[in-house]
């Protein structure tokens, strides 16, 4: 779930997938380096 969430996140930008993604990483008590990821190749790019 988690892993699916994330990739419909990365291919749409939906904010729902996100926190789809988020409390299934929370869940499993495990960080979002994915979105840390991409957090910083926005902050490089802008």
């Amino acid at each position: 779930m988690r892993d699916f969430s994330w990739k419909v996140f990365a291919m749409t930008g939906d904010v729902e997938s996100y926190l789809l993604y988020t409390e299934a990483c929370n869940s499993l008590g495990q960080e979002s380096d994915n979105a840390s990821e991409v957090i910083e190749d926005e902050e490089v790019e802008g």
